[in-house]
């Protein structure tokens, strides 16, 4: 018995309750079944009693004695105990608590998938770097987190599209072109420019064939040629990461089809623009910003926050009811200008969303090292991909929230040994497949036994076992509390507590017998427990983009 079915259970007892005694019961997202700090307590526990013993006009412990009589009809439940004020401590019964090792070996990949975000159809746009150089570790961590999300929100039910908004307007992509130009002729580099080895190889790449045409000519056609080329490497870059986009927008078509200049008519009519100091104004501090925002300049030239308020309606208008904004910790001034814009649209708050990213530091030696290309340290995507490899990069990445700086060792997380989580993690399937392996060697009908259901799971009643048994249990609740909160990282964490939980199985007990003696019904049932934590494993490890290898 898992614990969103023992959940629903006891939300269904509630609802008869509350209708028995004429009441309207209040929503309380506190309500919950945990797992007990403590074996002895239970299997599971819930708060119920003392959420609802107000709304009952009840002590908690008046109620949580009315919910152990209803409780204990199901047939699942061997016993519950009144704890403290009033938690109910539940232990089920033996086959009860095992049965999650069945729904999972039947359910295979799909375990642990629901569709409570069915009505969701969400945009998320991340990475999003300009076509001015390649990614760096700050949009690298993005690329990692931004892809498992997606895939994670896709698992729950919701209508997902990933997307990249291609910056290939404006003045950085003056710059960019230009800083071509003078790495060619030898010339210094505007205030603005950009340097690096990738300029150089751009300039011998693509100038030569151009130096003797027209100054004009050859702006522009270095600039459609370097553009493309960049946002050609950059695509490349991301594929090979495993990160794969639905949608690349080019912020350029806000221009060219007119959307900018629709989208500032539609918030002029609706009163939020106004004219000052011959430029045009939106009030964004009518809904919470520090101060109005500048949409066209004095000299008619419109701003980047123009296209932001026009990117934002081109998403809406393509149906989506949430918009997700991955940024880094540098943008963080966009999350008040960009809610007043949804509202100015006669949104809410809750039809966009902003993750805000830390910063990565790169450590080697112990020491955090200063990024800088043309001094041979990593500090684009390629570059991390060369030193750690794309699993490594992409778990360094995830496992911890968004909200916090990223301190990442390159010495740790290219060692092959269990101080590397992504190894401590695949090292623990790749157990698990070593022993279907052995299982299949030694008896060729005993892997069929576990799939047929002849294993008595009911004899798993070790710590260890009991441990495993309630980590798989939880695999569910924790895929919804992530999407719920948009926290891929909890995904990763929940992976290296199951590899815990397994590595200290495997060492316990024998799961097999030796070749000198007979399978008896716990080899059975402990396979049949290790087959199902190799599937969470390598069903976890898909969401992340991360493979899960049969041998290490």
């Amino acid at each position: 018995m898992q614990p969103e079915e023992l959940l629903a259970y006891i939300k269904n007892i509630l609802l008869v309750l509350a209708k028995q005694n004429n009441i309207d019961l209040k929503n309380n997202k506190k309500l919950a079944v945990e797992k007990p700090k403590l074996e002895i307590y239970g299997d599971w526990s819930t708060n119920v009693a003392l959420i609802y013993a107000k709304q009952f006009n009840v002590s908690a412990k008046n109620l949580a004695d009315i919910f152990v009589k209803k409780m204990l009809d199901n047939e699942k439940i061997e016993k519950i105990d009144v704890a403290g004020p009033g938690f109910l401590n539940i232990i089920l019964k033996r086959q009860a608590r095992s049965s999650v090792v069945e729904n999972i070996l039947r359910e295979k990949q799909n375990f642990g998938k629901s569709q409570f975000l069915k009505n969701e159809n969400i945009n998320l746009e991340f990475v999003s770097a300009n076509p001015t150089g390649p990614i760096h570790i700050g949009g690298t961590r993005w690329a990692a987190v931004g892809d498992s999300l997606g895939n994670l929100l896709l698992s729950q039910g919701a209508k997902v599209i990933k997307e990249y908004y291609f910056n290939d307007h404006g003045a950085q992509i003056d710059n960019f072109v230009n800083s071509i130009i003078a790495k060619y002729y030898g010339t210094a580099l505007q205030e603005d420019g950009y340097d690096g080895e990738y300029i150089k190889d751009l300039a011998d790449k693509l100038m030569p064939e151009l130096e003797n045409r027209s100054k004009n000519e050859i702006y522009e056609q270095l600039k459609t040629k370097a553009v493309k080329l960049m946002f050609s490497q950059i695509k490349q870059s991301l594929q090979t990461f495993g990160t794969n986009f639905d949608i690349f927008f080019h912020e350029n078509s806000l221009y060219k089809t007119g959307q900018v200049v629709k989208a500032v008519n539609e918030l002029t009519a609706r009163g939020f623009v106004y004219q000052k100091d011959s430029a045009l104004w939106l009030k964004t501090s009518e809904f919470g910003d520090d101060k109005d925002r500048v949409l066209q300049k004095s000299t008619g030239e419109w701003t980047y926050f123009a296209a932001d308020v026009a990117y934002y309606k081109n998403k809406r208008d393509r149906g989506f009811k949430t918009c997700v904004y991955m940024l880094g910790i540098d943008h963080h001034g966009y999350i008040k200008r960009l809610q007043a814009v949804a509202q100015a649209y006669g949104d809410t708050k809750e039809n966009i969303k902003f993750l805000i990213g830390q910063f990565v530091n790169i450590i080697k030696d112990k020491k955090i090292i200063k990024l800088s290309k043309r001094a041979g340290n990593i500090i684009t995507l390629d570059d991390l991909i060369k030193v750690v490899g794309v699993d490594a990069a992409r778990y360094s990445l995830i496992r911890s929230s968004v909200n916090t700086p990223i301190d990442l060792d390159l010495d740790l997380i290219t060692l092959h040994t269990n101080e590397n989580p992504v190894y401590y993690v695949q090292y623990a399937y790749a157990r698990c497949c070593n022993v279907m392996k052995n299982a299949y060697m030694l008896d060729k009908a005993l892997s069929e036994k576990v799939l047929t259901k002849k294993a008595d799971l009911s004899v798993l009643q070790k710590t260890v076992e009991k441990d495993l048994l309630t980590t798989l249990a939880l695999y569910p609740a924790m895929l919804e509390a992530s999407a719920r909160s948009y926290e891929i990282h909890k995904v990763a964490r929940y992976l290296e507590d199951l590899a815990r939980k397994y590595h200290t199985f495997y060492s316990s007990l024998r799961i097999l017998p030796n070749t000198k003696s007979e399978i008896q019904v716990e080899h059975i049932a402990r396979l049949a427990l290790n087959n199902a934590t190799a599937q969470i494993l390598k069903n976890a490890l898909s969401l992340l983009g991360v493979s899960a290898p049969e041998r290490m």
